[in-house]
């Protein structure tokens, strides 16, 4: 077992009362125009997460409560930022607990749903459907929302909860080689290109944790905007990204990757990786490094400034069999004067698949593409909601892994504690105030199927999350059955 991490339990431990739900902790900085709006979205909230991944009149059970629900999701006053301004506040202070670095995940994702009527939702995208008749290519317009979300991870793999969210849906959508013939898209203002939405969330996140200098922004090779570079200079942030531009540099009669291609290897690092068979593989990786002159495109040198950044080129070694070639090539504002520097920020960077855990989380767990919900308004508040409930999940799943010696208190109530004494048995002899949080915490995973055989790896979200429903309806049991034989 590994040893209880003291950054975890700074930035999991809550100052408010041991009688208090995690609903109630999450929801303390909520912003609504009316208290009763509130009330409704804390009664919601519960309701869902005690049947994640349910329809709305199921975690209902009556028409009186569903109705509300519909009520509440359809009310012009209620929008995404009223939900999750809690939550964000939550965020900023479970951020503010660690001393280290944090890291700032960024990723787009699609909600796509079949509707007779998708003008009230919106469309996503265009896809080919063969061809008609006349012989000519069928296009298919999806039906969708599309979210920008930012995730603060600590640099060990835990997620604190989001920092930003967009929401939008595209009227028309052309794509970028049909852009292309028409006008060169380096030369269009960032400020009328959807890719806007990446600083807007650089932006928003950094000010809401409010220490720049403690922020890492990551993103994949979408993020790499040279608008985003400069505006992380300017706000005084830090940005680590995969880059796919090969962008002028030094004078301007040579290229990035021309002058990374004249830097020796300086180093190797092994890493393990898994196959598409989930078999485990180890990769050797050569690593380039070099601080570089980048310069803006062509037709935005007058609006940008050329910058100075670090270049890193990891590449394994040889062809693989069963998974594609490692082949990073990452930018960065950070300072790398070694080896091992770059190793760091590898391992950052490695970090950014869990933002898309945490979308598959939103789309497998909460079932957020099974809603019948009609407009994009009203499925733009009901994914908000299920972000909280997602990032719950994730939190506790990687808790177990992170902070596996903790107290229990980190993430149950004592209720909770007791309830999975009494149901799910082992034979752990301690004491219950001796047991950690692991120990906990693998009880929920088996309510929700997880064996626990010796040789089985930690328990994965989609367990802890159906374990998660069942021990809120054995809490309702038991609140239920206590006021019953009271009576």
């Amino acid at each position: 077992m590994r040893k209880f991490s003291p950054l975890a339990r700074r930035v999991a431990s809550e100052d408010v009362p041991e009688a208090g739900t995690w609903i109630d902790r999450e929801l303390v900085g909520c912003q609504f125009k009316d208290a009763r709006l509130f009330q409704r979205f804390r009664k919601l909230l519960g309701q869902i997460a005690s049947a994640v991944g349910q329809t709305i009149p199921f975690v209902c059970q009556d028409w009186a409560n569903t109705k509300a629900a519909y009520r509440f999701f359809s009310n012009e006053r209620v929008d995404e930022e009223s939900i999750l301004s809690g939550h964000f506040q939550a965020t900023r202070d479970r951020a503010a607990k660690a001393d280290e670095q944090v890291l700032v995940l960024h990723d787009t994702t699609e909600f796509t749903y079949k509707r007779e009527n998708p003008r009230l939702i919106g469309s996503t995208r265009t896809c080919p459907t063969g061809r008609n008749k006349g012989g000519r290519p069928g296009l298919y317009t999806v039906c969708g929302i599309l979210m920008h979300s930012s995730l603060i991870v600590t640099t060990e793999g835990l997620p604190l909860g989001l920092a930003a969210i967009k929401f939008w849906t595209r009227k028309k959508f052309k794509g970028c080689d049909a852009l292309k013939k028409k006008i060169n898209p380096t030369r269009v203002p960032i400020e009328k290109k959807e890719s806007i939405r990446w600083l807007e969330n650089v932006k928003q996140s950094t000010t809401l944790l409010g220490e720049p200098e403690k922020c890492i922004h990551i993103c994949d090779r979408e993020g790499d905007i040279y608008e985003l570079f400069c505006l992380g200079q300017e706000i005084g942030t830090h940005f680590l990204i995969r880059t796919c531009v090969d962008r002028l540099a030094g004078d301007g009669n040579h290229t990035v990757a021309e002058e990374m291609d004249d830097v020796r290897v300086k180093g190797l690092h092994r890493i393990e990786v898994r196959d598409k068979n989930g078999d485990v593989d180890e990769a050797t990786l050569e690593i380039k490094y070099r601080r570089i002159r980048v310069l803006p495109p062509i037709g935005k040198q007058k609006r940008y400034p050329a910058l100075t950044l670090a270049v890193i080129h990891a590449q394994e070694r040889g062809d693989p069999d069963g998974r594609e070639k490692i082949d990073w090539k990452l930018i960065t504002d950070l300072s790398i004067r070694s080896t091992s520097d770059v190793v760091e920020k590898l391992d950052w960077y490695a970090m950014r698949w869990k933002i898309e855990t945490f979308h598959k989380i939103l789309k497998s767990g909460c079932r957020a593409e099974d809603s019948k919900l009609r407009t994009a308004e009203r499925l733009v508040n009901l994914i908000s909601v299920f972000c909280i409930l997602s990032w719950r999940v994730f939190w506790l799943t990687m808790m177990n892994r992170v902070a596996p010696d903790g107290p229990p208190r980190l993430a149950l109530t004592e209720l909770e504690v007791q309830l999975l004494d009494h149901f799910v048995k082992d034979n752990d002899k301690r004491s219950p105030g001796t047991k950690t949080l692991s120990h906990y915490l693998t009880k929920v995973a088996r309510l929700g199927g997880y064996l626990n055989r010796t040789r089985d790896p930690p328990p994965g979200n989609m367990v802890v999350w159906r374990g998660l429903s069942r021990l809120t309806d054995l809490e309702l049991g038991a609140i239920g059955g206590a006021e019953i034989v009271g009576n």
